[in-house]
Order: C-alpha cells, then sequence, then structure tokens
C-alpha cells in the first residue's frame, strides 16, 4: 500500500511538474520565434545600408585612385581621369595654360577630363616634315582617343572593385558581406560607364563651351574648323617650300650684285615666331646653306609665355650658333629663363654682348600682353604704353652710348623703341608688326645715321596667321656684315603661305647710309 502510494505520489509528482516545465520551453520557444519577428527586418535593413555605404565609398576612392590613365594623342602627352559626378556627365578638355573646353558628350554620374599636356618635339617635327604624316595622325588620334579611353574604362572598374573589397574586408570581417559588396560595385561603376557610352554624342565637340583664355579663342584663331582645314593644306605645301630651301644657297651663289668676301659676318635675323615650328625647320636649313655665323632673336618667340611653352625653345640648341634673344610682348621672364638655359643662347635685357667681332646691345619689350584684351590695341596706344614702348628705347641709348666698344648692332622688339637709338648706332633691328620695313631713323646733326630693319614674323604669326584668306607668309633676313663690321647687304627670305608655292629671296646692297630721307617712327599696336 505505501509502495503504490509512493508510486502514484511519484507520478502525481511528475504530472505536477510537466506542465511547469512545458510552459518554460514554450515561453523559451515563443522568445525564440518573436525575436527575429521583431528585430530581423531592423538588423537586416541596417546590413544592407552598411553594405550600400561601404559599396559606394570604395568606388568614389576607387575611381579617384585608380581612374586615371596617361596615354598619346597625336603629338601630345594627355592624361585621361575619370571622377564621379552629380552634374549629368560631360567631358572637359584642359589646355594649360590656356584654359577649358567643356563638351556636353555624356550623361550619366562620370565625367571625363582629357588633360593635353607638353608637345612631343621629335613627332611635332614628324609631322612637319612628312606631308603624309599629317593624315595618318589625325586618323590615329581617334584610334588614340579610343585605345585611352578604353584603358581608362578597365582600370576604373579593377581600382573600384579592389579598393571595395578591401574596404568591405576591413569593415565586416565576413565573406559574404565582402563579396555583395564588391558585386554591387562592379554593377554600379559598370553601369555608370555603359551609361555614358549609351548616351555618348560625338557632335558635341562642335559646340563647346570654353573657359579661362580660350574664351577669347574664337576671336582670336577665328573658325576652328575652318583653320584646321586651312592648316591642312598650309602644312601640305609648306613641307615642299621649306624642302626648297636648300636650294637658296645655289641661287645665292648665282646673284652677282653682292659676293660675300671670306671674311665677313653672316646673321640671321629672326623675329615673332609665335610657337610655329615650322620656323625651326626654316632656320635649321637657313642656318645651314648660309653658313650663319650669329641668330639673332628680336622676340614673342611664344604666344602665352606660360611654362609649358618653355619646351618650344629646346630647338635653339640644335642650331650650334649663338643665339642672341632679347623679350618680346608675347614673352614672359620665365619664357627668357627658358632660352637662357639653351648652351648657345645669350638674352640681352638692356645689356651688350659681343658675339663674331660683333657688338650687339639689346632690350626687352616693357609690356607683357599675351592676351589681346589685356593691351591697348583695340583703342590705340595710350600715352602710358607709349612712354614705356619709347622708355625702352632711351634706356638702351644710354647703354649703348656707355658702352666700351662701340656697339654695331642695337636690338628691341617694337621699332618705336628705336627713336631714340638715333645716332648711337649703324644698325637697330626690330619686329612685332609681322611685316617688313627697311627705314633710316631720323639723324641728329653730327652724329651717324641710323638704319632700322623690321623683320617679318618667322613662324608666320602663328595660328593669329592663318585667320586671312592667305596665311602670312614665314620670313626671315641674312645680313652680310664686312670685316669692319659695317652692314653691306641683307636677302629677305619669305616662305609663302597656302596658295604661294615658292621660296623668294631679294637680295638689297646697302648704299650709302646717308643718303634718303628720314621716315618717323610711331609707337605700334600691340599684337
Amino acid at each position: 500500500m505505501d509502495g503504490q502510494q509512493n508510486e502514484q505520489d511519484g507520478h502525481g509528482t511528475d504530472a505536477g511538474a510537466t506542465p511547469t516545465a512545458g510552459r518554460r520551453r514554450v515561453a523559451a520557444a515563443w522568445r525564440a520565434l518573436t525575436r527575429p519577428g521583431r528585430r530581423g527586418p531592423l538588423r537586416l535593413v541596417g546590413m544592407t545600408l552598411a553594405v550600400l555605404v561601404v559599396t559606394f565609398a570604395g568606388v568614389v576612392i576607387g575611381v579617384l585612385a585608380g581612374g586615371r590613365v596617361d596615354t598619346d594623342i597625336g603629338p601630345f602627352q594627355a592624361t585621361l581621369t575619370l571622377s564621379p559626378t552629380t552634374d549629368g556627365g560631360g567631358t572637359t578638355v584642359s589646355i594649360p595654360p590656356l584654359g577649358a573646353l567643356l563638351l556636353d558628350s555624356h550623361d550619366g554620374p562620370t565625367h571625363l577630363t582629357v588633360r593635353l599636356g607638353a608637345l612631343d618635339q621629335g613627332r611635332t617635327e614628324a609631322l612637319i616634315d612628312d606631308p603624309a604624316s599629317i593624315q595618318r595622325a589625325s586618323q590615329s588620334a581617334v584610334e588614340d582617343v579610343r585605345a585611352g579611353v578604353m584603358r581608362l574604362g578597365l582600370r576604373t572598374v579593377a581600382s573600384a572593385v579592389l579598393a571595395t573589397l578591401l574596404l568591405a574586408a576591413l569593415v565586416f570581417r565576413d565573406i559574404r558581406r565582402t563579396a555583395w559588396s564588391g558585386g554591387l560595385a562592379l554593377l554600379v561603376v559598370g553601369g555608370s560607364l555603359g551609361a555614358a557610352a549609351g548616351t555618348l554624342r560625338p557632335q558635341a565637340i562642335e559646340e563647346p563651351r570654353y573657359e579661362g583664355l580660350l574664351v577669347n579663342a574664337p576671336a582670336v584663331v577665328g573658325d576652328a574648323r575652318r583653320i584646321a582645314n586651312d592648316y591642312t593644306r598650309y602644312a601640305e605645301q609648306l613641307q615642299r617650300l621649306v624642302g626648297n630651301v636648300s636650294q637658296l644657297y645655289t641661287t645665292v651663289s648665282a646673284l652677282p650684285v653682292f659676293e660675300p668676301a671670306p671674311d665677313t659676318t653672316r646673321v640671321l635675323h629672326v623675329s615673332d615666331m609665335h610657337l610655329n615650328p615650322t620656323g625651326w625647320q626654316l632656320i635649321r636649313t637657313v642656318v645651314e646653306q648660309f653658313d650663319i655665323d650669329v641668330v639673332i632673336d628680336t622676340g614673342d618667340i611664344t604666344d602665352w609665355g606660360s611654362e609649358p611653352e618653355a619646351s618650344f625653345v629646346g630647338s635653339i640648341g640644335l642650331l650650334r650658333r649663338p643665339y642672341v634673344y632679347i623679350r618680346g610682348n608675347h614673352d614672359s621672364g620665365r619664357t627668357a629663363a627658358a632660352v637662357a638655359r639653351q648652351p648657345n643662347a645669350i638674352v640681352l635685357n638692356n645689356s651688350t654682348t659681343t658675339v663674331a667681332g660683333l657688338t650687339i646691345a639689346g632690350i626687352g619689350d616693357p609690356r607683357f600682353t599675351p592676351d589681346k584684351n589685356t593691351s591697348p590695341a583695340g583703342s590705340g596706344l595710350t600715352k602710358q604704353v607709349a612712354e614705356q614702348v619709347i622708355g625702352v628705347g632711351e634706356q638702351l641709348a644710354t647703354t649703348v652710348r656707355n658702352s666700351p666698344r662701340p656697339v654695331n648692332i642695337a636690338l628691341v622688339h617694337d621699332p618705336a623703341s628705336a627713336g631714340p637709338l638715333s645716332g648711337t648706332c649703324p644698325l637697330v633691328l626690330a619686329g612685332h608688326t609681322h611685316q617688313r620695313q627697311v627705314s633710316k631713323l631720323p639723324q641728329q646733326p653730327g652724329l651717324m645715321p641710323t638704319q632700322l630693319l623690321v623683320e617679318g614674323s618667322t613662324g608666320g604669326a602663328g595660328l593669329r596667321g592663318l585667320e586671312g584668306e592667305k596665311p602670312t607668309p614665314l620670313s626671315m633676313s641674312v645680313l652680310y656684315f664686312d670685316k669692319d663690321k659695317m652692314l653691306q647687304a641683307y636677302d629677305d627670305i619669305t616662305v609663302g603661305g597656302t596658295g604661294q608655292a615658292q621660296v623668294s629671296l631679294e637680295r638689297h646692297v646697302v648704299e650709302d647710309p646717308r643718303a634718303g630721307p628720314p621716315v618717323p617712327v610711331t609707337p605700334t599696336p600691340t599684337r
């Protein structure tokens, strides 16, 4: 009886305990079931946002770090850069220091920047030397851009995905979330580049917007497409013309009017190159064929006086002749410094030098006006500017008078500076006007007569020379000095532009410098 009672008590105890334990298990299960129900969506949303944030941060970091390639586009060294944007895409063609062209080339969250760097001198000269290479270069430039953009796209995708994976791995330390971030980055970058490719508008290059100094580009260089077409014809003909210069020496030797003596000093006068690389080809040919002793440059070797243009003067060293230079109004102090670094160059700034037996004095232009809008060219020279231009002539005249050796040649950029030099030396050389002019300065009683020779543009006035119906011809002069360093004769060499398929040489024998009436010289507007 007792056993049975105990057994029943035991069963009773278990029966009483079972509902309690069951309730605990049900409560635990309920909590387990209800916890995900209450907090799971919030965690999912939070984790999704975290993945998105990490992905976009990684994409931005990757694009900024790796979205850049260096490439060659024709004769230019260029840098292509992709960057994120919220302004709807587009392309910027940066041309330091002139400014930029803004093109509405495509839509999407990516912006392409094409930064044109320095001209490769070897490739530029190859284009000029070989007419066929100009056409090949124009065709290959398209391929250069296409290949560069493809490389840029692949590199940007790889950089963005890699940066995202690394960032996700550091933040999440979870393979699945890292993989999701990398895949999402690939989708974002690929989609952005696809949107740009799908909305590409090649015709946008015909309607650019200008920034910086290029705001004045249409006014300065005219219709870009017309000039491009004109320059193609110009360059093609110019190749033949430059080649014909090699025949000039034969022409000179056949001229009976003036026969240079063995002790004659030959000086080549050039001016206003304005960044035209064809001028160097012509200068080198004349230096070799005419056995030039000294090259004199009366300024405006560049157009804007900027640091990137400094590489243009590197051809001076290839001439292997003394190169005497003064600064023009388009040349900056950096330009003069770049010329001075050439091993054979001499830069004069209210100073003198003696080269090949000739004592030469020179002074730079007092103005620096690469942008015509900053100069008084539109409304005539102001009194202040005229005084500056004439004032440098007065400074140089003082230097010439104080020179321990008699000065044979004085150099100024603007012929308006030459007036005060009358009677101080027999010859003054100038440029600036892009037109040849030979005159005698007003003679002062009791002083020697002074002749003024103004050179045209050895660079054909650069791009400005293409604005007219006929491009400005390339011009330079060879001056012959006797053993007493007096000018005996000079040859004017002209290489014609489009429609003028000839190289002309005119020889002038200098007569008695005291003959003929004086020609007054007035200040010249900035060019």
